[in-house]
């Protein structure tokens, strides 16, 4: 089976579907990683200090990603049976139509002016504090999840398919995970999840930037790149900063600002220019996303 045949076959399946229901393998994942993860750092709950260290975290890295990584491998050389698990691995790691799923509904409880459904719906999906956000403040973090996980969950998960198949997309899901579970800087995670964060950085390094321009074309062109080049740098995360800026900069709206994570309240630099965002742009950044996405499936089957 070519490239752009089992991409759009994976993405096609995305959109129908969505996720599982029941049993999704990442689910199934997390609770291994769970347990690897007390083993390895100790204790019982997430609220106790971990007592591992970096090497505990990359011991424990490996042992939850190499092994699945290598059976998957194996399964997609099968002849016939592999292209089925190469079209399954990239459906279960893309994201879209879950992605729209969870916030569209938060624009349209803003249509409606049900401030406290929208806080409760996009509460479901970022980790801030929604409990007192504004109309402004639920419209901006709704906005900056969609650009950031259009960007995590299905246009770099794309991207390592397209380089190295099921393998690819496998490992890089999981390791993306695993970075979502134990990439804090906190007492537990501080040494622990040092490896899973550094590593989920090296892998994004060339797909933010790809994303980055997506969003670019996609949107306001000029708009995207200058915001992309003048304010990337800005944001903590190498790779989330130059997303977030090209995106904010590609809808002509403002992210960023203040934000309370775990109880800590967080100053984040300004990204993008213009007004801030409303439950419109919201929309209009899912409708980027997707037009992303029908960009890349596109020139994926016409290289593939």
């Amino acid at each position: 089976m070519s490239l752009g045949i089992a991409v759009a076959a994976g993405v096609a399946l995305d959109i129908a579907l969505g996720e599982p229901r029941r049993r999704h393998p990442l689910v199934i994942f997390g609770g291994w990683a769970n347990s690897l993860e007390r083993r390895f750092n100790g204790g019982v709950t997430s609220g106790e200090p971990g007592r591992g260290w970096r090497s505990h975290g990359v011991s424990a890295w490996c042992l939850a990603v190499i092994p699945l990584t290598l059976v998957v491998w194996l399964l997609s050389l099968v002849p016939y049976f592999g292209a089925v698990v190469e079209v399954a691995c990239l459906y279960f790691a893309l994201g879209l139509r879950s992605l729209t799923e969870h916030l569209l509904p938060v624009a349209q409880a803003l249509r409606l002016g049900q401030l406290d459904e929208a806080r409760r719906l996009v509460g479901r999906v970022v980790s801030r504090d929604t409990t007192a956000l504004d109309e402004e403040g639920v419209a901006r973090a709704a906005t900056e999840s969609v650009l950031e996980n259009g960007s995590d969950a299905i246009f770099a998960a794309l991207f390592w398919f397209a380089v190295a198949g099921a393998p690819g997309v496998v490992l890089y899901r999981l390791s993306n995970t695993l970075d979502a579970m134990w990439g804090y800087r906190n007492p537990r995670y501080e040494r622990f999840g040092w490896a899973a964060a550094r590593i989920d950085d090296v892998l994004n390094l060339i797909p933010a930037r790809l994303v980055a321009l997506t969003y670019s074309v996609c949107g306001r062109f000029r708009g995207g790149l200058a915001c992309w080049l003048r304010q990337g740098h800005r944001w903590d995360s190498p790779n989330a900063g130059p997303v977030m800026a090209a995106g904010a900069g590609a809808l002509g709206v403002t992210l960023g600002g203040v934000a309370i994570y775990h109880g800590e309240l967080h100053v984040r630099p300004a990204l993008g220019e213009g007004p801030a965002p409303r439950a419109r742009d919201i929309e209009r950044a899912i409708n980027i996303v997707w037009l992303g996405v029908g960009l890349w499936v596109l020139l994926l089957m016409l290289g593939g």
